[in-house]
This record gives C-alpha cells, structure tokens and sequence, in this order.
C-alpha cells in the first residue's frame, strides 16, 4: 500500500503541513485529497464529502497546485486561465475579469499573451498559482508551491496561497523551518506510514528532520 495508517483531521482555515523523505507518501496523500487518485481502503473526507463517491462534490472547490503546473505549453497564459474559467463556469465565451484580474496578482500581465513553452519554470509556475486559485477555492492543496520562484515572486504570491490567503490548506514540502512555521498542525510520513501528527506548535524542528535521517 502506497499509504498505511495515516490519520489527520483539518479544521477550516487551518493548515496542515505534510513532511517527509521522498517517497515517504507526500504527494499520493496530496493526489487522494485533489481527487486524483482513489483511495481503496479507509475513510478520506475533504469539505465534508466523503471520497470517492462524493468527489463531485469536493471537486469545485479544491485548489491543486502539483509538480505538474497542469497548463498546456502550445497555448498562451491567457488562453489557458479562459480554458480553466469556463471548467469552472465563470464565464461563458468571452475573457472574463478574473482572468485578467488573476494575470496581474500573479505578476504576469505583460507575458500573458506568450506561449507557455516560450517561459521561464518561474513564470509557469506563477501561472499555475494563477490556474489554481482563480475560482477561489476553499481548500488549496500544495505540492512545493514556492519551488522556481525567487524570493520576491514567492513573497508576491503570499496573498493567493500563503497563511495570508485565509484557506484551509495542505502543504507538502522539504522545508522542515518554513513549513513548521506556517502549519497548525504537522504530518509526518515515512514509508508510507504516519510518524507523527500533532500540532505544529509542539513540534520542534529537530524532531521532525528525524524523519529524513
């Protein structure tokens, strides 16, 4: 099994940060929670809908932001933000204001019109954020979301995905410091099995980089 064991409960607004060596699970639990994977044994609630069979549900008003930015390289920044808006009924044919609204909160006005091949992994990056947030989901599920962004593109993106965002958040990453700090409560994975999960507060760094000795 790709995950044993793992029990974790998130109050809305709250974050949970998840911890571990590569391989320890990370990113299957952030998969199973997107609705991206089925999970085939155990109960996996998100948003009060319980997985799979409610996914419909849930899926509307998750956030995935994963290793893959999940736009298409062959159509501009733009294009690809109208594509995702009309996923999410929030316009019809025409470009709606979010869109526009979202390119400049992201910092990628000027370079919306490019291919996303012709940019940089910080700009794809941007605009993943961008695709993720734009239909103001609940719950933001992150996979390394600063990874390719330099300090002040991550700093600009704190409104949209950091603590400063008010959302219920799941954040993966290999930051044991930054992740502790900005979590209310840490999981720690190993071989696919939970090593801890307890609030953020009562864990110390030390403790946690344990889990990658």
């Amino acid at each position: 099994m790709a995950l044993s064991g793992v029990t974790a409960r998130l109050s809305a607004g709250k974050t949970l940060a998840v911890l571990g060596p590569n391989g320890a699970g990370k990113t299957t639990l952030l998969r199973v929670l997107a609705t991206l994977l089925r999970p085939h044994a155990g109960t996996v609630r998100v948003l009060g809908h319980e997985l799979p069979g409610e996914a419909w549900k849930a899926r509307g008003a998750i956030g995935y932001l994963g290793h893959d930015p999940l736009l298409y390289r062959e159509l501009t920044g733009r294009e690809n933000l109208v594509y995702h808006a009309r996923l999410h009924g929030l316009c019809g044919r025409g470009d709606p204001a979010c869109v526009a609204e979202r390119l400049d909160a992201v910092g990628m006005a000027r370079r919306a019109d490019e291919p996303v091949r012709d940019l940089s992994k910080g700009m794809v990056q941007r605009l993943a954020v961008a695709r993720a947030t734009l239909h103001d989901p609940s719950l933001l599920l992150l996979d390394e979301p600063r990874a390719n962004l330099d300090p002040a593109a991550a700093e600009a993106l704190e409104p949209l995905i950091g603590r400063a965002s008010g959302k219920t958040r799941v954040l993966v990453t290999h930051d044991v410091e930054g992740g502790l700090a900005e979590a209310d409560v840490a999981l720690g994975l190993r071989g696919g099995s939970q090593a801890f999960c307890r609030p953020a507060a009562e864990l110390d760094a030390a403790t946690a980089r344990k889990l990658y000795a």
